[in-house]
């Protein structure tokens, strides 16, 4: 099914945010860089926060969609998916789009707790987590399921890895941070008795 015009908008609207900011981006630039006219714009979105929600909310669908479809296409082992979450990291960084995490850079731009972009943001990454934790809670050890407690740290901790990997590698600082993340939740793993894969 084609693609309505408030779809393609938002499509397009996505990859000059992702590149130029929030903030930075008027309807001006908007208008120069996706070719829909703010008559069209206005048309569609009352207020460019709205289309910021919009573009936030299809970044969140596409992004969690692919990164977890390649989790289970490279592991099929909780344990193993678990590690191969980095590897899928690893994979969107070298993607020559790669300019670091939109809801990161959306939430330091909309900082208020109560701001609809700033919970938009949160929601995201509170997916991702949950996402995450439900491959934690699928593994099976020697002495059977992961305690609950254990599980909810291991997938906080995991996010702290992925969220930190992803500012090194954004900013230049580390060109190895998704597997350098890797080897530190391997750490976590074996620091909780928890074995059973291939580093």
């Amino acid at each position: 099914m084609r693609p309505s015009k408030r779809d393609e908008l938002v499509q397009e609207a996505l990859k000059v945010f992702y590149q130029n900011g929030f903030t930075a981006t008027g309807m001006d630039l908007l208008v120069k860089k996706t070719g829909i006219s703010k008559t069209s714009m206005y048309k569609h979105f009352r207020t460019k926060d709205d289309l910021i929600l919009a573009v936030l909310r299809l970044r969140d669908e596409q992004l969690r969609n692919w990164f977890f479809r390649r989790v289970e296409e490279l592991a099929t082992r909780p344990i193993e998916q678990v590690l191969a979450i980095f590897d899928v990291l690893d994979e969107w960084f070298e993607q020559p789009e790669f300019q670091g995490c939109m809801f990161i850079k959306a939430s330091s731009e909309f900082q208020c707790a109560d701001d609809p972009i700033y919970s938009q943001c949160t929601e995201h990454k509170k997916l991702m987590h949950s996402s995450i934790l439900k491959y934690v809670l699928a593994i099976e050890t020697d002495e059977g399921e992961i305690p609950s407690d254990v599980a909810e740290k291991l997938a906080e901790q995991f996010m702290l890895l992925m969220e930190g990997a992803t500012v090194l590698k954004h900013m230049g600082v580390s060109n190895s941070a998704a597997q350098d993340a890797k080897l530190a939740a391997v750490s976590l793993l074996q620091g909780n008795g928890i074995c059973g894969y291939d580093a």
